[in-house]
Formats: structure tokens, sequence, C-alpha cells
């Protein structure tokens, strides 16, 4: 059984083909006794894109957007895990063949440009594996 995320917004655009939903999300402080006075509560929010297949969405609606989770975990793969590892195996081999650590650093953190190069230019691939869907929130 494969497991879903969820997230709940409001349509921000409708286009033609696609719909844009602000997400707003709220970190665990909301939650916590203290709220009112600490400086610490965050909330970020983000504008996801979403084909859209079917009317009946209008600018204003609260809808949820699910994926599966593991396009979450492989999305973390390639923004976060892939580019550590990289800049650490490249700061070893580096370091071996530069005595400079500095030069050894710069050159290891300059290696993650081709790596977003790259990985930009497998945008469209990764926007099709990388889908979210939608559908109106059930007001109670």
């Amino acid at each position: 059984m494969t497991q879903i995320i969820e997230h709940c917004g409001i349509i921000n655009k409708i286009y033609t083909n696609r719909i844009q939903v602000l997400i707003v999300q709220q970190t665990a402080c909301n939650d916590c006794q203290a709220n009112g006075v600490c400086f610490t509560t965050e909330n970020d929010s983000k504008i996801i894109e979403v084909e859209n297949l079917e009317s009946g969405f209008n600018v204003g609606d609260k809808v949820i957007l699910f994926g599966k989770k593991s396009n979450g975990l492989l999305a973390v793969l390639f923004a976060f895990v892939l580019p550590f590892i990289l800049i650490l195996f490249s700061l070893f081999i580096m370091n071996y063949f530069i005595a400079n650590e500095v030069i050894s650093g710069a050159i290891s953190v300059g290696m993650l440009l081709p790596y977003y190069l790259i990985l930009s230019l497998f945008n469209k691939k990764l926007k099709s594996k990388f889908k979210f869907e939608i559908r109106k929130e059930i007001e109670v």
C-alpha cells in the first residue's frame, strides 16, 4: 500500500491547463502555550502548480493536494542527500590532490553548480515524476 502525503491549500490562480495552489506550512509552535510571546514561530508559504484536468475549481477554493510519499523521499534524495554526498566525496578527493584546504573546499562546493545544471536539464521529466493531484476540501 502506498502512503499518501496531503497538504491543504487555497487556489491562488487558475490557468487553462494548471492551477496554482498556495500552501501555508506552520511549525508545531501553534500548539505551544507560549506561542503568543515566542518569536520563533515560523509560517512558510509555498506555491505548488498542479495540472488542471477538470473544471469546477475557482480562485479562493480550499483544496487538498496529495501525492505519493515515495516521491517526496525521492525529491529529498535529489535535493539534499546526493549533493551532500557529492560535496563530501569531492572534498576528500580534492584534499588528496590539493594541499590548500580553502581551495579544496571551494572546488567541492563548486561541484554543486554542474550537479544542479544537470538536474535542471531533466526538469520536465522530474516535473512529470513529482506530480500532485488536487481535490476540493470537504467542508464540515
